[in-house]
């Protein structure tokens, strides 16, 4: 690896702090969870013990759909509180990404594209999705320990581009200042904001992961 890659950031990287946004929506995660265990563990309870009549035994599902739903809410404050310290950085090597599984630099000699995709999303005090899409010119890891979770697999907007890209998710607050600094750095790259279908963001390949992975042990 060249020596510019080795050593993290340059000093006069912009540095985009994106652990107080992760924070944020994984509290908003387990309050959400927090609600439904106690609706859920309540009216269990009060079926069990017979409060509101004959006591029924279709009480204990409620209360196991309610433990269920604290253990989520903990795993969003434990994912939150993990992520707190994370961060991209961007400079004339690439756009370097921090997050509890370590650091890892995406180089722009490596990218044969970087763009903008926005939507409009179906889910309520949501509003706009904004990602940042890092499109390779060869081929990736797509099951790198740091990067692996940012690999989307879909149909390319131009032939030029790959299928298996980088999508980074990125709040309204913090897209004006990231688009600046890749544009800053890496301006011959850029092929624009396009608007997608809502809710593009989508999910990683969590089981293709998994699968990958133990099979290579």
């Amino acid at each position: 690896m060249p020596n510019s890659y080795a050593h993290g950031p340059a000093p006069s990287a912009s540095v985009i702090k994106i652990g107080g946004e992760a924070m944020g929506q994984a509290a908003k995660g387990a309050a959400g969870c927090s609600i439904f265990a106690v609706l859920f563990i309540g009216g269990g309870l009060a079926a069990v013990l017979g409060l509101n009549g004959e006591p029924h035994n279709g009480g204990y599902g409620a209360i196991a759909v309610g433990l269920i739903a604290v253990i989520l809410a903990v795993l969003f404050l434990k994912g939150g509180w993990d992520g707190r310290k994370a961060f991209l950085a961007v400079d004339h090597v690439g756009l370097w990404v921090k997050n509890p599984a370590g650091g890892k630099v995406v180089p722009w000699d490596t990218l044969a594209g970087v763009g903008l995709y926005w939507s409009n999303s179906n889910k309520k005090g949501v509003g706009t999705e904004y990602s940042l899409e890092l499109c390779p010119d060869g081929p990736i890891d797509r099951d790198h320990p740091v990067l692996w979770n940012l690999v989307r697999d879909e149909e390319p907007l131009h032939p030029n581009l790959p299928r298996l890209r980088y999508r980074i998710p990125i709040g309204k607050k913090n897209q004006p200042l990231l688009v600046a600094a890749v544009r800053q750095n890496a301006d011959h790259l850029w092929f624009g904001e396009v608007q997608r279908q809502p809710n593009h963001i989508g999910f990683p390949d969590v089981q293709g992961h998994k699968e990958r992975t133990q099979s290579s042990r």
